[in-house]
């Protein structure tokens, strides 16, 4: 037998903890209280016997809890290890991942600057994509998934004008001299009397007198497709002009072709606008694709102040790089409602159509990447 000896406050409490240590099977050997050479307070000891093998077990037992706490440490040491290991893999493949994400971005923006979009335009889009992709997407990972992208903000960007002919109407061609818009009437007229659902009943009124042989030009449109034309000096001659064609459906207005900065054919123009009608007014301006952005900016800047409905879109069959084109209708977001494609009357006038524009700008796109 072996003995061990168990101390507390009182002889109960040390009894007590033998029981709990070794259960029942031990026998009470002595029990003693035992003063303190310190202080005044004192202490109990209790001494028991305990059979030899529970003693052993028992031994054995807090040997093995012991060893198993250990293990239990050392586990958790080392998952702890594992876990900064993970935590370190995954920074190195999110710097890494960064990294390709940022050469993508880099490389898209770049070919799409060359073929004339302006970070002006581009930097939001993409800042808007890259924060998106540290959460969820990777499609800063390839780039030929950013480029359709980016086409796909484009085509929610542009705006597209309807054609509608739901009620009569005035539509005031405007723009810059050499832009084609005595062809696009004649374009737009023919479309109107003979391409529709219905024949439209169209007259011509020609502001344009500045320019020689302006009036004979769409005078001879007018002769071919039999269409009313009236040459106008003046707002009177103008008023009195509406009044004459009050039952036609549709009537266009050839304007004075001027430079954005010729103020007085600005007010000329300004004062046929704001005239007293009783049709519908749309103003259409004219632009041509071949244009520089420059020159579309002070253009637009310059003519907006007639409240411009939609732009016409000119000479796509000069040029084959429509980037500068698109970079100003993404920025402007101004309708556009139809494209001259040609120099044949009619054929070569379509209806805007986003896809049209983006198809010809991919064209080119892919001839870069």
């Amino acid at each position: 037998m072996i003995t061990e000896t168990f101390i507390a406050n009182n002889p109960k409490d040390a009894y007590n903890d033998a029981l709990d240590t070794y259960g029942s099977t031990i026998t009470l050997i002595s029990a003693k209280q035992v003063e303190s050479t310190q202080s005044e307070s004192s202490h109990f000891e209790v001494t028991v016997g305990i059979h030899d093998e529970i003693y052993e077990a028992k031994a054995l037992s807090i040997l093995l809890k012991e060893a198993k706490e250990e293990d239990k440490h050392e586990e958790q040491v080392l998952l702890s290890e594992v876990d900064k290991l993970k935590e370190e893999l995954a920074l190195m493949k999110k710097k890494m991942t960064c990294a390709q994400r940022q050469s993508v971005l880099d490389k898209v923006k770049e070919l799409f600057r060359q073929k004339g979009i302006s970070d002006t335009w581009l930097e939001p889009i993409c800042e808007i994509l890259y924060a998106k992709s540290m959460m969820e997407t990777s499609i800063l990972e390839d780039d030929t998934l950013l480029i359709s992208y980016i086409l796909a903000e484009m085509d929610a960007t542009l705006k597209i004008k309807e054609e509608s002919l739901n009620e009569s109407k005035i539509i005031m061609i405007v723009g810059p001299t050499g832009v084609g818009k005595t062809t696009t009437i004649a374009k737009l007229a023919a479309r109107y009397t003979y391409m529709m659902d219905k024949s439209y009943k169209v007259g011509f009124i020609n502001l344009d007198n500045y320019k020689i042989g302006a009036f004979d030009q769409l005078g001879h449109f007018a002769e071919v497709m039999d269409i009313k034309h009236l040459p106008i000096d003046n707002v009177q001659d103008f008023i009195e002009g509406l009044k004459v064609l009050t039952d036609y459906d549709v009537l266009f207005i050839d304007t004075t072709g001027m430079s954005p900065y010729d103020t007085q054919r600005f007010i000329r123009t300004v004062e046929f606008v704001q005239s007293d009608m009783d049709k519908k007014l749309e103003v259409n301006l004219v632009l041509p694709a071949t244009i520089k952005y420059e020159d579309m900016h002070d253009i637009y800047n310059n003519f907006s102040f007639l409240n411009l409905n939609s732009v016409i879109i000119s000479k796509f069959d000069e040029t084959k790089y429509l980037g500068t084109l698109l970079n100003f209708m993404l920025l402007y977001k101004i309708p556009m409602s139809y494209f001259s494609i040609g120099q044949e009357v009619p054929d070569d006038l379509i209806v805007a159509s986003k896809e049209y524009l983006l198809e010809r700008f991919i064209d080119d796109l892919s001839h870069s990447s």
